[in-house]
């Protein structure tokens, strides 16, 4: 066995660690090992050119110290400045006296974790019903996504005259020239938008021409209409994991949670500049971490939303894997085997009092490696780094220590190994936290958490502690997903099924919470299993082979285009999204904190809840219809029901005439009672058995928003809707 430890030589000029994230000093680390091999070969160093996308808070002279050191700010919001850094500058920035910290990291992932998995929008629509006084017009509904079709009719009104989206920002766009875009450029006018046609990314990826047409799609005539189908769009397409090969290595940095940042700042601005409240929908995501990577990222998000500015985000799909092992103080150990599908494996610890991480790889012999967290402690920059040889394959170890930003008094370790086999798969690797006098807490990084034959004993973890970065920021509305259905026909009539629950319950691949500092997370829930909405053309005409999620298909303008399915917290997020674009026509100045009281007050419990809240459904499965009565105090008025009826179509004329159409002939009598919504009685009608349709002239009252109640025996005819009167 070869385990050797790797000296790491002291370079020139050293950063102050202290007020680095890890990925930032990971950039540090890499300046100085290229200029130590440079010195070792006796050769000058190859300047870097490369510059990072960073948030770097900032005292009094922040501005004076960020532009002296070759910097350039792009945005600004209170005290935290985001701001292009170059990387040979970052070690002399953090040494600044009014720069208090320096945080970036690593671009999110898209979060469709299914494919091939579809949920029928309609489950959103029964019983919450989208009332016609209320279509997100006069709001405006953003998407940070990738893989947009910007041609799809999907984002026409319903009329399929007025296109919709009103302003797009690509990152990865190459025309270039004249923007004053940090990355990419945008496209501002309906010409411009079309004549784009797509997302760079939109040949190979899909997912936002989908999450947008469950916020906003207009159905295009078909009945896979979104949530808020008349609001203004305004669309970001930013980088993710898979797009790498689409940007130039040397503006790879560019690309960070920082650059996202600005993404949401230009939705929020695109909307002020109109006068419209606004609320984005955000379907990515990546991991938690203790080292205090995202505390900038989710500070700059709280001062980005408030009255009429809010950011929905998914929760993860991870409700169906382990994610976490807890060992009590006085048990000697806990662990289970690990594996990733990738070169590289991560995981974090943390304890209160010394621990050890022991590894054990599996094979014609068993070999045990322990690394001790005071050990690594002692090491130059409190980094150990080692390498190991197991059955002719080498394994590169790095452990970083440092205290975690929640809890000082928990000392963190993040573990990382590669190798060129995929690590764990071939080789089982079990993976304990041992220490009798701590109480340890372990974090899977990537990769799964599994038991093994090797050694039945090494079982532990459970699903918790699951949701992703910034769904799991305090002022980010957390969505997780229910399910319906467990199967679909595609347009090739053929069965596809995917169990993830039925009847409204917790989708098992909703991912679970706490957050890593012990916060209540997700927020909410909304259907997100087999959801049904628009596919791009582009993906389509790329991928003719890729088509198993596809529904349906039609022909516009000479392009074929589809309605497809897909399944994850993706879809959730976006419903909750739109939904919320319907409660902002009718009160603009929401605010995040408002949003969590209708929650509170009118989300539909699961069978599972047995609390108010809890951290698999938050508050319980949103609903449109009774978060509508309650935000307009209409939920209070006696005798008007909390639910519409289902077998009743509402309609108002220009001149207020009401009518009020039935599926069948009503089977029983029925009154209908109109109310304002201060509770007032302001009309009345009744409708005798047989009767399909019954008309009553409003044109006397106000113009504004009434409830109408409809009181039957028969219980599909009734309930109460709102409309609007001109």
């Amino acid at each position: 066995m070869l385990f050797l430890a790797v000296a790491v030589q002291c370079a020139a000029q050293r950063a102050d660690y202290s007020k680095l994230s890890s990925f930032v000093r990971h950039l540090v680390t890499e300046q100085r090992s290229a200029e130590r091999k440079a010195q070792a070969m006796g050769v000058a160093a190859v300047p870097d050119h490369r510059t990072v996308c960073a948030f770097v808070k900032v005292g009094d002279g922040g501005s004076d110290a960020i532009s002296a050191n070759g910097c350039r700010e792009l945005a600004r919001v209170g005290d935290i400045v985001i701001a292009d850094i170059p990387l040979s500058g970052i070690s002399q920035l953090s040494l600044e006296p009014s720069v208090l910290r320096i945080e970036s990291g690593r671009g999110t992932q898209a979060l469709l974790d299914s494919v091939a998995i579809q949920l029928d929008v309609l489950p959103i629509y029964e019983g919450t019903n989208l009332p016609q006084a209320f279509t997100g017009n006069g709001v405006v509904m953003g998407i940070q996504d990738i893989g947009f079709d910007l041609t799809h009719p999907n984002f026409y009104d319903e009329s399929g005259d007025e296109y919709r989206i009103k302003s797009f920002w690509d990152f990865l766009s190459t025309d270039t020239i004249g923007s004053d875009l940090y990355v990419g450029a945008d496209y501002t006018t309906e010409a411009d938008i079309l004549a784009y046609q797509h997302s760079r990314d939109g040949l190979r990826e899909m997912h936002g021409t989908h999450t947008l047409g469950i916020a906003a799609g207009s159905g295009a005539g078909t009945r896979y209409r979104g949530m808020a189908y008349e609001s203004d769009i305004c669309l970001v397409s930013n980088a993710v994991s898979n797009d790498i090969d689409l940007i130039d290595e040397d503006q790879l940095y560019k690309y960070t949670y920082a650059t996202d940042a600005l993404g949401f700042k230009y939705i929020f601005d695109y909307a002020e500049s109109v006068g419209k409240p606004c609320v984005i929908s955000f379907s990515e995501g990546s991991y938690q971490d203790l080292r205090g990577d995202d505390l900038l990222y989710y500070e700059l998000l709280s001062r980005l939303v408030g009255p009429g500015r809010i950011i929905v985000s998914s929760a993860g799909n991870t409700g169906h894997v382990l994610n976490y092992i807890h060992k009590p103080r006085g048990q000697e150990s806990a662990g289970t085997f690990f594996r990733v599908y990738a070169n590289a494996l991560y995981l974090t610890a943390a304890g209160d009092a010394s621990f050890d991480l022991r590894m054990v790889f599996y094979g014609t012999r068993n070999d045990t490696l322990t690394i001790n967290s005071d050990y690594v402690c002692a090491q130059q920059d409190s980094t150990f780094y080692g390498e190991y040889q197991f059955n002719g394959m080498d394994y590169y170890f790095t452990v970083d220590a440092y205290k975690s930003c929640y809890d000082p008094s928990m000392l963190a370790l993040d573990l990382t190994i590669e190798s060129p086999e995929r690590v764990g798969m071939y080789t089982p690797l079990s993976v304990e936290v041992v220490g009798r006098d701590a109480e340890i807490e372990c974090y899977r990084g990537n990769g799964e958490f599994y038991s093994h034959s090797k050694n039945p004993a090494l079982c532990d973890g459970d699903n918790t502690h699951g949701i992703n970065s910034p769904s799991s920021a305090p002022a980010v509305i957390s969505v997780g997903a229910t399910a319906y259905r467990k199967s679909f026909v595609n347009y090739e009539n053929e069965v596809v099924t995917f169990d993830c629950g039925s009847d409204g319950e917790l989708a098992t691949i909703s991912s679970r919470g706490p957050t890593y500092d012990g916060r209540m997370k997700p927020d909410v829930l909304a259907p997100g299993i087999y959801v049904f909405s628009s596919m791009s053309s582009y993906y389509m005409e790329n991928n003719p082979d890729g088509w198993t999620d596809v529904v349906e298909t039609f022909e516009h303008d000479g392009r074929t285009y589809g309605w497809s399915a897909a399944a994850g917290t993706s879809m959730s997020s976006p419903a909750v999204g739109g939904i919320i674009a319907l409660w902002l026509q009718a009160k603009p100045d929401l605010t995040p904190d408002d949003i969590m009281d209708v929650f509170a007050a009118t989300c539909t419990k699961p069978i599972s809840m047995t609390e108010e809240r809890d951290n698999e459904h938050g508050y319980g499965q949103i609903d449109a219809y009774r978060g509508l009565l309650h935000i307009l105090g209409v939920d209070g008025i006696e005798g008007v029901d909390a639910e519409q009826p289902a077998a009743l179509r509402f309609a108002v004329s220009a001149s207020n005439v009401l009518t009020i159409t039935s599926d069948a002939p009503l089977s029983a009598p029925a009154t209908v009672a109109v109310y304002s919504t201060a509770g007032v009685l302001q009309a009345t009608a009744t409708a005798v058995a047989g009767t399909d349709r019954l008309t009553v002239d409003l044109g006397g009252l106000p113009s504004g928003i009434y409830a109408v109640q409809v009181t039957t025996t028969d219980k599909k005819a009734s309930g109460s809707t709102l409309v609007r009167l001109n």
